[in-house]
């Protein structure tokens, strides 16, 4: 400690101004004037050097008085004043901006009073914020204390809200030694880390610089983020500590604001990042210490040890609760659920080894133990063992009994075999199988209660010898069961055979599966083996063979009708070969049948001249397929040419072949249909429709739908209205009719398929020579999943001779 010389002053007498000697009030200023210096000058050396040695008690864990005796040799030993000295080492601490750390240098020879005053102003407030926390982390005991004071200090200068220590482990990952500011549940969350790339305390430490979070959006895709989402936290810093190559922990203040840290906050964190260097190292100090003594004698005990146990020591905050346990000793059994046993498991922490155990009733367990003195065993809980890489459910009970200052904890595994009988009783019973023994030399049998179940007996009757097994068989079956038998008793053969039982509940499909156990010289002398019933899956299987038959029966007799209906269809609608004259129009005629499926469409159409020298065009389609339908389709084309040639309107035979399919026998057929007849005198095409889709008509290179007179489909109403249409054609007109095949396909609406075949027709079908066979194929492209027919029209251009003339 650094003692205040006695302060003086000489008494200053009343002057007389009138008889004053003005030289001797000059002399009287001049003495107070430099006294107050020399004051001055006191007061700044005492509180700069309260603040170095503040400093070094922090770093090196002295005492005060060690402190500056400290400072005293070091000044001594560098030709250095006192002054310098205490500026020199909280120089060490603040480094200039942008530069490494490095201390101020002094000027040589004798300083004026106000010498001490060369620092900046900055620098003298960061250093009395360093003296206190230097003061403060000499009183901290554990890393947790240590988080919470730095915390307390670093809120009002920094914005802090939460500080995390992270501990580099020697596999590169990372152990939360310290925090305050989060919860309990958070901490045991990320109590430890393993070495991921991208994770921001570990890149601090691998790099030796510090980590500056204040956009997380930005470095989100840079940089791996610890704890809850970006938005508790918005900006962070991570520091290593030390600073450099040599940095093991992690000093991580996390902010609930955002934005960029300040140049000042940035050196004062720089500053205390290296202030806890010599704290940290205290805390090593005392951890090796406390390693020795009772932990490492009952270690030795626990080698020696089956089971599973392990010695805690509490970890109390600074208020005396309880936040953790660390593990002084281990028996190898013990396992924690990262896999590590035994002596790996030393020195780490229960809520990093068993993180799940937080505010578990085992937890409130071990804190009871603790205060009362008396021992604690939980309930029986069920875990999952792992047997090899097969995961088992085991029941344990966990019981805690203090041991001096700690707890002795360990593990009890209950009723084993108890639970091994359950679950090889629970196999058998899912599985509908029975183990069964049979020992060829002592005559014992040791059958299963479900292998009873199985071969339909009762559990008063006795088991059978392994040799009666075929009389349970039907007769068909019981040669080949007695075979398999005889060849494993004689060769040791192991056989798994199929065969058949009689019980008051039918027959039942049974498997039999056995192996032998030999003597030294080959003899059979036991058989293992299973019975199992599978029964469900044999008639399942039965049952699937029989619907597969039914349906290849179903598809024979599809495939005949539609062989049937396809030469009806073919027979009632023959197709022209080639282009055909009527009425001075060119007329082509395409039929397509649907690609998929198995039944014929009810498509039809027909183009004929008529007795007064007029044409008649009609296309229709007949809801369905099958035989119906090519009945209802011939019914209709040649009712509809008999009417149309006897004389009847377009609309008045519409309305007659909508009262026949009305009247129909099965009256549940629907229809489709356009009507057409051609005046070569006149050239007018008039035409009606029954729900059909609109003629095309290209004239001039243009392509559009003619407008439908009204009409709604055949056999849907008894009151139907239909209308009609006139169409003067022009030479060079051609005129498109067609079923719904032609445009409709999976997915894409009715609009879709129109435009989609104006466009195919404007490309392929505006010129003289282009054909309808290119148009198809442009528009049929994919599967066919109905029939297509298409009426192609076509007006010649005058004087131009048409090739079906010839």
């Amino acid at each position: 400690m650094c003692h205040a010389r006695r302060v003086t002053s000489e008494p200053v007498h009343p002057l007389d101004p009138a008889g004053a000697d003005l030289a001797a009030l000059a002399k009287v200023v001049a003495r107070q004037r430099a006294e107050m210096e020399r004051l001055r000058d006191l007061a700044a050396t005492s509180a700069v050097l309260e603040r170095a040695k503040g400093v070094l008690m922090a770093v090196a864990g002295c005492t005060p008085e060690a402190a500056h005796d400290e400072l005293l040799q070091r000044a001594q030993d560098g030709n250095r004043t006192l002054l310098e000295q205490c500026w020199l080492t909280l120089g060490a601490l603040l480094p200039p901006k942008g530069q490494p750390p490095a201390a101020p240098t002094a000027p040589t020879g004798a300083r004026s009073a106000g010498s001490w005053d060369v620092a900046p102003t900055g620098t003298v407030e960061l250093a009395k914020i360093l003296a206190h926390i230097g003061r403060d982390l000499v009183r901290v005991g554990t890393p947790h204390e240590l988080a919470q004071c730095l915390l307390d200090h670093l809120a009002p200068e920094t914005d802090a809200d939460a500080v995390m220590l992270y501990e580099r482990l020697p596999e590169d990952g990372l152990k939360l030694i310290g925090h305050a500011g989060i919860d309990a549940t958070l901490a045991a969350q990320w109590r430890f880390v393993p070495p991921v790339s991208g994770l921001v305390p570990l890149d601090a430490l691998r790099s030796g610089e510090p980590r500056w979070l204040e956009d997380l959006e930005a470095g989100s895709d840079r940089f791996l983020l610890l704890g809850q989402a970006p938005e508790r936290w918005p900006s962070r810093a991570w520091l290593p500590v030390p600073a450099g190559d040599e940095a093991r922990v992690a000093l991580g203040v996390l902010r609930r604001r955002g934005g960029p840290f300040a140049p000042r906050q940035r050196e004062l964190l720089r500053a205390v990042a290296r202030l806890c260097t010599g704290r940290l190292r205290a805390f090593d100090t005392s951890q090796e210490h406390a390693g020795d003594g009772v932990a490492q004698t009952v270690q030795a005990v626990f080698d020696a040890l089956p089971g599973a146990a392990i010695l805690l020591t509490p970890l109390r905050a600074a208020s005396g609760e309880v936040e953790d346990y660390r593990i002084e000793a281990a028996t190898s059994e013990a396992v924690d659920v990262f896999g590590r046993t035994g002596r790996e498991m030393v020195g780490r922490q229960v809520l990093e080894s068993y993180p799940s155990v937080a505010g578990e009733p085992v937890w409130h367990g071990y804190l009871q133990a603790l205060h009362t003195g008396v021992p604690f065993e939980s309930e029986p809980f069920v875990h999952q063992d792992a047997v090899g890489e097969v995961p088992l459910a085991a029941t344990y009970s966990v019981r805690a009994a203090p041991l001096g200052d700690g707890l002795l904890v360990t593990w009890l595994r209950h009723d084993i075999a108890d639970r091994q009988e359950q679950r090889l009783s629970d196999v058998q019973r899912l599985g509908n199988l029975g183990w069964a023994n049979w020992n060829l030399l002592t005559q014992e049998i040791s059958w299963s209660e479900q292998a009873y179940s199985v071969l339909g007996r009762s559990g008063g009757q006795q088991p059978l010898g392994l040799e009666r097994l075929p009389e349970l068989a039907l007769p068909e079956d019981a040669g080949p069961l007695a075979h398999a038998i005889a060849e494993l008793v004689r060769h040791a053969r192991p056989f798994d055979v199929p065969f058949r039982i009689d019980t008051p509940a039918g027959v039942r499909h049974l498997r039999l599966v056995a192996e032998a156990v030999t003597a030294p010289d080959g003899t059979t002398v036991e058989v293992h083996g299973f019975v199992q019933d599978l029964t469900p899956q044999r008639s399942a299987e039965l049952a699937l063979v029989e619907s597969e038959r039914a349906m290849l029966l179903q598809r024979g007799i599809l495939q005949a009708e539609r062989a049937l209906a396809a030469r009806l269809q073919h027979a009632l609608l023959p197709l022209p070969v080639k282009p055909v004259r009527l009425a001075g129009l060119r007329v082509e005629v395409a039929y397509l049948p649907a690609q998929s499926g198995i039944h014929v469409g009810g498509d039809w159409f027909s183009a004929i001249e008529l007795p007064d020298d007029d044409a008649l065009f009609v296309v229709g389609d007949v809801a369905g397929h099958g035989i119906d339908a090519v009945a209802t389709m011939a019914q209709l084309r040649f009712t509809a040419k008999g009417m149309v040639t006897t004389g009847s309107s377009l609309t008045g035979a519409l309305a007659r072949l909508n009262y026949l399919l009305l009247h129909s026998r099965d009256n549940q057929n629907t229809a489709t249909l356009v009507l057409a007849r051609y005046d070569p005198g006149r050239h007018v095409l008039a035409w009606a429709q029954a729900g059909h889709l609109p003629p095309l008509l290209v004239r001039r290179g243009e392509v559009r739908y003619l407008d439908r007179p009204a009409g709604i489909l055949l056999g849907a109403t008894a009151a139907p209205a239909y209308e009609s249409a006139e169409l003067r054609l022009e030479p060079g007109d051609r005129l498109l009719l067609y079923t719904d095949g032609l445009v409709e396909r999976p997915g894409e609406s009715l609009d879709a398929g129109l435009g989609r075949l104006a466009e195919a027709v404007r490309t392929h079908g505006c010129g003289a020579s282009d054909s309808l066979e290119t148009l198809l194929a442009t528009m049929l492209a994919d599967e066919r999943r109905d029939d297509v027919c298409v009426v192609d029209i076509r007006m010649p251009l005058e004087g131009v001779a048409d090739a079906t003339d010839a």
